[in-house]
């Protein structure tokens, strides 16, 4: 299996968690990324220390709280798929959350270095932006949960849905260097879901020189890093995929370059 793909545990550890990734994990600075499935009754929590953090409810409803506020019964969707827009918990560094579940939850905690410069707040699916975006097989489905314009210090969270047969992150792009205002270096994770669950999806990885030059089949539940390059998706026929972003860097701002081969796609 390639390096740059990062597995779900077939059973849940002590805490409930199923995937875990962290800088160190990764071979990087800004990004964490973690997955819990949860039971109802089941409870989580933990302080943030030098990390901010936005709780993404993928499925499922929980009571949730941070700092001193507390949100009772947040969620909706039973499914990624539904494709509504998530609830989600943004948690500022040096604070603490705690989680109980009130059905079977799929948690994405989304993690970066924080500081403390933004209140615990709750996103609910009025306030995610939902945006088409491309044309044709080009087309897919995006909801902006925590984009630039919003408060946070460090992260950049993103969901789309790709309908079976269509790509995604195309024409590819990349943005992996300090370059603003044409270009910002931002570290990215990809997490998966398939629908039906015994597809996959397809993602290459790579950069101009060929360095990084990877084509990746990935599985439902599965995540994939992106230190560099670009990184295009693909969704076979009959499978619709899902994937949840969540970007980082020195800059907090999305800037990215078009691979000059494809960038005519965008005309």
């Amino acid at each position: 299996m390639s390096e740059l793909i990062v597995p779900s545990r077939a059973v849940p550890d002590e805490r409930g968690c199923v995937l875990s990734v962290t800088p160190e994990s990764a071979g990087w600075t800004y990004v964490g990324f973690e997955v819990f499935r949860l039971a109802a009754g089941d409870k989580l929590g933990r302080e943030t220390g030098g990390q901010e953090a936005a709780l993404v409810l993928l499925s499922g409803r929980a009571d949730v709280s941070a700092g001193d506020q507390t949100w009772r019964g947040v969620g909706k969707r039973m499914s990624v798929f539904e494709k509504t827009p998530p609830y989600t918990v943004y948690v500022p560094s040096g604070d603490q959350w705690d989680l109980e579940a009130l059905t079977e939850v799929e948690l994405a905690v989304c993690l970066a270095p924080g500081r403390c410069g933004h209140a615990a707040r709750l996103i609910a699916p009025e306030d995610v932006g939902v945006e088409h975006r491309g044309s044709g097989s080009m087309s897919r489905l995006v909801h902006n949960i925590l984009p630039e314009s919003e408060p946070a210090d460090s992260l950049l969270v993103v969901e789309v849905f790709t309908p079976a047969g269509h790509w995604s992150s195309y024409p590819p792009h990349k943005h992996d260097t300090d370059n603003l205002p044409n270009e910002s270096l931002l570290e990215e994770t990809y997490y998966f879901r398939v629908q039906p669950e015994q597809g996959f999806a397809v993602q290459r990885v790579y950069t101009d020189d060929r360095s990084l030059d990877e084509t990746l089949a990935v599985k439902d539940r599965e995540a994939v890093l992106v230190p560099r390059g670009y990184h295009p998706v693909s969704a076979p026929p009959g499978y619709d995929v899902y994937y949840l972003n969540v970007m980082a860097g020195p800059t907090r701002t999305w800037r990215f370059h078009n691979d000059p081969d494809h960038a005519w796609l965008m005309r």
